[in-house]
């Protein structure tokens, strides 16, 4: 590839990548308040600020979902970029490699 498109392809991925971090925030947000259903058989996770819960279920909320949150993040990342690099040939992001 020439070093001109290389050079562009960063600038290219920027859209896509917002859409798809958009993508994956809401995936995440479904698969948590899904988790937390099945876990807590609850509709609503408890909010920080809830004078009603403990401190062992607003630190079990936070955790589940930051959990998710990172791993449906990095899943669509990587998926991203993963077909960029398919269909160009090169990694979206300068600098980075892949050894899959």
């Amino acid at each position: 590839m020439s070093k001109h498109k290389k050079m562009k392809l960063p600038l290219v991925y920027q859209p896509l990548g917002f859409v798809l971090s958009w993508v994956g925030g809401a995936l995440a947000g479904l698969a948590f308040r899904t988790a937390w259903t099945a876990l807590r058989h609850e509709e609503d996770a408890p909010d920080a600020l809830d004078p009603e819960r403990s401190w062992g279920e607003i630190l079990l909320a936070a955790a589940v979902q930051g959990a998710i949150f990172a791993v449906v993040h990095s899943a669509v990342d990587r998926t991203g970029a993963k077909a960029i690099a398919r269909s160009t040939g090169a990694w979206p992001v300068a600098g980075r490699n892949t050894r899959d």
